[in-house]
């Protein structure tokens, strides 16, 4: 009796034994020490280099175990593709990401908020905003509708998937593609968008400390080391150049001042100088076009807009070339970048001011051009004046005359005397003075 009581008491210090070791084993495999952190900045569109940006710098950190990438972001869009890639690259990685929208002022628009919502965390510093993912504008057009409505159905199940698998609430992000809502920092904090509120680098530590969150299906508790370090991941300037290029505005001014260059060549041929610079201008406008989803019938227009002002140096319309011009720069301007892969539009504002200043450079150089012309019109009129005979008009003081030649009244000088009405002859033309010597004939 005595012995069964022993055995079985070993039998359950065994099977506490065993629940013991289980549990720390399971402890163990859900802790998540975070021992190095690695800080990537956006602060431009989200484009291609955007994307290699991410790619490149997170197959690094890789090899590097248990680390944690903090992406400061501040962004108002994007091409759709990319934004895609780039949740896949955060969805494919051994490691968990945190985006914080920072800093005041900033906001993760559109393409920018869809990103975020694939964070594992996700914070926003005070006076930020998140929100306005709309991909394209409404319009009458039926096939337009029909394609908005996909590019929203698409989002919309996507978004939703990914903010219910890292504990977030999805209504709001809907909210943000369908009807292009907006939040700020405490109203994203009250409807569950982001996980808090942080004002600095170590705040997020401590928000993010004994956290737990689901990667790869598996759910794990971060711990963060006191001693982890920060490593900054800054763009190489490759990037940065793609970067900028990539930028609607810098691609369309770059695409402006080329055709604008060549323009001037056409205005004064044989110089080569400015149509040199005017390619090379178009060379980069059309790298940075190649990584930003255009709108190829509004590229047409602007193509055409400068043909016509090219047509108005050869052909006399009296401006009516120069007003088409006009009206299809600011055509393909408004609508270049207006398509359903991009999240990217042109300022208003930088329209209006590039247009009215190719208006005016147009218009000057025409009057530059024309009053050139003229003068050397008049120029060569002045010097076939020579040999030819006229009439005194006027006796402007001694050796000083005013004299009608051709139909035309000119000065004129002389050490011989002449009288009113008298003819003489033009013996030579001084052009520096525009100026005539006369004799007897």
């Amino acid at each position: 009796m005595i012995l069964k009581k022993i055995y079985k008491s070993i039998i359950h210090i065994l099977i506490l034994f065993v629940t013991i070791v289980c549990a720390a084993n399971t402890l163990a495999q859900t802790t998540y020490p975070v021992r190095k952190v690695f800080e990537f900045t956006i602060d431009s569109s989200i484009n291609p280099a955007t994307q290699e940006y991410i790619e490149a710098n997170y197959k690094k950190i890789e090899k590097t175990p248990f680390s944690l990438a903090l992406i400061k972001i501040n962004t108002p869009g994007g091409l759709v593709s990319v934004t895609k890639k780039i949740m896949t690259i955060i969805g494919e990685v051994s490691f968990p990401t945190v985006i914080w929208i920072t800093p005041e002022g900033a906001s993760a628009t559109s393409a920018g908020a869809i990103i975020a919502s694939s964070s594992h965390f996700l914070f926003m510093s005070e006076g930020t905003n998140i929100g306005a993912a709309t991909p394209i504008q409404m319009s009458g057009d039926i096939k337009q509708k029909d394609a908005r409505n996909k590019a929203i159905n698409d989002l919309v199940a996507l978004v939703s998937s990914l903010s219910k698998t890292r504990g977030r609430n999805p209504a709001p992000f809907k909210d943000m593609i369908d009807k292009g809502s907006s939040f700020d920092a405490k109203q994203a904090k009250e409807k569950k968008v982001i996980n808090d509120i942080a004002s600095d680098y170590q705040q997020i530590l401590n928000l993010l400390n004994e956290k737990t969150f689901t990667l790869k299906g598996e759910d794990f508790q971060l711990i963060i080391e006191a001693s982890a370090p920060l490593e900054t991941v800054e763009m190489s300037a490759a990037y940065k150049l793609l970067d900028q290029l990539a930028n609607p505005s810098t691609a369309y001014i770059l695409f402006l001042i080329g055709a604008l260059l060549i323009y001037l060549e056409f205005q004064t041929p044989g110089g080569f100088i400015a149509g040199s610079l005017g390619v090379v201008a178009l060379i980069i406008a059309g790298i940075g076009f190649q990584v930003i989803s255009l709108n190829f019938g509004a590229l047409a227009l602007l193509v055409a807009a400068f043909a016509l002002f090219i047509l108005e140096i050869y052909i006399t319309s009296y401006g009516l070339l120069t007003m088409g011009a006009l009206a299809a720069l600011i055509t393909g301007s408004l609508f270049l970048f207006d398509t359903d892969s991009a999240y990217l539009e042109l300022n208003r504002n930088l329209i209006y001011s590039v247009v009215s200043g190719v208006a005016a450079f147009t218009i000057f150089l025409g009057w530059f051009f024309w009053k050139t012309r003229n003068k050397s019109q008049k120029e060569d009129e002045f010097f076939d004046l020579e040999g030819r005979t006229g009439t005194i008009t006027n006796i402007l003081d001694d050796k000083k005359y005013q004299v009608k030649v051709t139909g035309e009244v000119w000065k004129a000088e002389s050490e011989e005397k002449f009288e009113l009405g008298e003819q003489v002859k033009v013996d030579k033309v001084i052009a520096d003075r525009l100026i005539l010597i006369l004799k007897k004939v």
